[in-house]
């Protein structure tokens, strides 16, 4: 949620904002419309209710006519006071309800554009020259199946599309890049944590989930809770309502979870193997900063990211998202595309954003600084999204007899192994 004295004091801001994501530019008015209804009856029903109470004041004291006039001018106010407290409180509401679905204000370096706009700020390794090296790189599901690593068939025969089985090295592939994932971020300082699948809407709704991605969440409406998309989610809610000392920060946690995603808008894109789908697991970073700390927090989110993927030795490109690719939170958000050789470019696998303080004002967090209680920041990173992770592996460390390379990060959690090898033809 966007501070309400900031968009007093600069709508423009707002509304170049909100042309720049491509939203309604007219909100930003009508919050400020709201919020003076909201501000006007509030002095409104302060002068009543001082008049109310000088009356009351005078009223024993008066005899007669006085008394009597006193007696009526009560009765007028009592229904004028009430009918001012209940202006105050609907513009009052109206305001918090129009202010809950304007975005984050983007930062002012963000590209200005949809989805194909972006900003490639560096190139990291080289994709591999297959056809020098003789053959002709299978995909990941055909790679996957000869491993023995993935069922798309049974996950689709049981759960129905964008589900699948991980089997044998395939399953112990995720528990590798998952055991790998922590570790980087455990001697990082990240606390690891386990965090709930399922939250309650004030913890969805707050981290900013629904409104634009409400379409992609999962609702448990007999129970009225959420299955959570990524653990940003419980994560973001694990301290709302609660004021944290400035010394504590940051505060850093690592959280490993499923995630699950109906993927509303993605008809007929990726439908084959394990790329887009509705249920995986990931190991997401998420920090508590003071504000004045959130850029510099962003980039180290994004370097803990391209540590990860330089680990695993898979060529990549980091870009700059545009304004209008951006979720609702984000004022500024980095992703990591890792190359995928079958597709022939580079695709998403970690993000990280810098939701500023617009989560914290939503769920209630704040930090002391002495005397000063304020909002701090909050800011979101993949490390490991595991089904995107092992389409790039296995594309990217194929070899022509159909094993795959395991990267030296890897091997202590994989018994040592140095390569994939083929169980089926």
């Amino acid at each position: 949620m966007i501070d309400l004295r900031l968009l007093r004091e600069d709508p423009d801001r707002a509304r170049a904002s909100q042309r720049a994501r491509g939203e309604d530019v007219d909100l930003v008015d009508a919050v400020l419309s709201a919020d003076e209804r909201r501000r006007s009856s509030s002095v409104r029903f302060d002068e009543l209710r001082a008049e109310q109470k000088q009356l009351g004041k005078r009223i024993p004291k008066a005899e007669g006519e006085e008394k009597a006039e006193l007696l009526r001018r009560t009765g007028e106010l009592a229904s004028a006071v009430k009918a001012a407290d209940a202006e105050k409180d609907e513009a009052a509401a109206e305001t918090q309800q129009l202010l809950h679905r304007l975005s984050n204000l983007v930062h002012p370096d963000v590209p200005v554009g949809g989805e194909e706009d972006f900003t490639v700020l560096e190139t990291i390794g080289t994709p591999r020259d297959f056809a020098a090296e003789g053959f002709e790189p299978k995909d990941h599901l055909e790679l996957g199946q000869r491993l023995g690593a993935i069922d798309v068939e049974r996950g689709a025969k049981v759960s129905g599309s964008r589900f699948y089985f991980l089997t044998g090295v395939g399953a112990l592939l995720e528990l590798a890049l998952v055991n790998a994932a922590v570790a980087q971020a455990t001697e990082a300082g990240f606390t690891p944590m386990l965090t709930p699948a399922l939250v309650k809407p004030q913890a969805m709704d707050g981290t900013g989930f629904l409104g634009q991605a409400a379409q992609d969440v999962y609702h448990l409406e007999k129970d009225d809770m959420y299955l959570v998309g990524t653990s940003e989610v419980p994560l973001a809610g694990y301290h709302m309502d609660e004021i944290i000392e400035a010394d504590r920060l940051p505060l850093r946690y690592a959280a490993f979870s499923p995630c699950f995603r109906r993927e509303a808008g993605s008809y007929g894109k990726d439908t084959r193997g394990i790329f887009r789908v509705h249920q995986f697991d990931k190991v997401e970073m998420f920090s508590y900063v003071d504000p004045e700390d959130s850029q510099a927090e962003h980039r180290r989110l994004l370097e803990w990211e391209k540590q990860w993927l330089s680990s695993l030795e898979l060529p990549f490109q980091v870009i700059d998202v545009a304004s209008g690719d951006l979720g609702s939170s984000a004022a500024r958000k980095y992703d990591c595309e890792a190359w995928i050789p079958t597709q022939g470019k580079y695709r998403e696998l970690t993000s990280t954003s810098d939701c500023t303080e617009f989560q914290a004002r939503r769920l209630s967090i704040r930090m002391r600084d002495g005397k000063q209680v304020k909002p701090l920041a909050t800011l979101n990173g993949t490390l490991c999204a595991v089904p995107r992770t092992i389409v790039a592996l296995l594309e990217n460390h194929q070899q022509a007899d159909g094993s795959v390379w395991v990267p030296p990060v890897l091997r202590p959690y994989l018994g040592g192994r140095e390569a994939l090898e083929p169980v089926a033809k």
